[in-house]
């Protein structure tokens, strides 16, 4: 995928996308368990992607708390503008690059 808008998407795809990163993982969870949704190849990509960002960022953000004991946990906010910011790319029909995340789905198998 690249970072321009692809031409066969529909305004549900974007929508459906858009909405797995603003209320990850349940949404992206929602997506995979409809077989109209998880059947496209866009929706599936950014609903696997936002699950395991949203849990690798609950690991991360846990264990920046314990270790910083509670301060860690002011970085929530920050890491929910990011997942707004990661649903506006999505929105547009734009393809969502997460260092280590988007890699690591497509190696798995898990997204195209």
């Amino acid at each position: 995928m690249s970072n321009e808008p692809m031409s066969d998407l529909t305004s549900d795809d974007k929508l459906w996308a858009a909405l797995s990163y603003v209320f990850a993982p349940l949404v992206g969870i929602i997506a995979l368990l409809m077989e109209d949704k998880k059947n496209r190849p866009f929706i599936k990509f950014h609903a696997v992607q936002s699950i395991v960002a949203s849990i690798a960022f609950i690991i991360v953000a846990t264990i920046v708390s314990v270790v910083t004991l509670g301060f860690g946990g002011l970085c929530v906010p920050l890491l929910w503008l990011v997942f707004l910011y990661w649903a506006y790319q999505a929105y547009q029909g734009q393809d969502v690059k997460i260092p280590m995340v988007s890699d690591f789905i497509r190696n798995q198998g898990w997204a195209k």
